[in-house]
């Protein structure tokens, strides 16, 4: 619950949580990131995006990134960024779908 708790009292974090009766069917946390290139401005970045095997296929998920692409507007952000699993190509046909494109290759170092 740490973690919650750091993203609730972060002023740059929207964690969205869908309920259907009480039980969690979907999550997406949007983080504000301060930033020097282009002038400097703001990306948002689109992380724990999950929704319930049993909710899938409904326009959940589309209606999850609407509203983060939309807030993130409003923020004035000037651009929306999020990284997927190579593992798992119907994510990204799912982001590519919404307009996204792959266009740096990413890089982690685990600590």
């Amino acid at each position: 619950m740490k973690s919650f708790a750091r993203i609730v009292e972060d002023s740059n974090q929207y964690l969205v949580v869908l309920e259907d009766q009480q039980r969690v069917i979907g999550t997406l946390q949007l983080s504000f990131i301060p930033y020097l290139t282009y002038q400097g401005g703001v990306r948002a970045q689109i992380e724990a995006v999950r929704i319930h095997n049993d909710y899938r296929g409904q326009g959940l998920g589309e209606q999850l990134f609407g509203w983060a692409i939309e807030t993130a507007r409003a923020e004035g952000a000037h651009l929306v960024q999020l990284t997927t699993d190579k593992k798992r190509p119907e994510a990204l046909r799912f982001y590519e779908k919404l307009g996204f494109v792959a266009s740096h290759e990413g890089m982690k170092l685990h600590l």
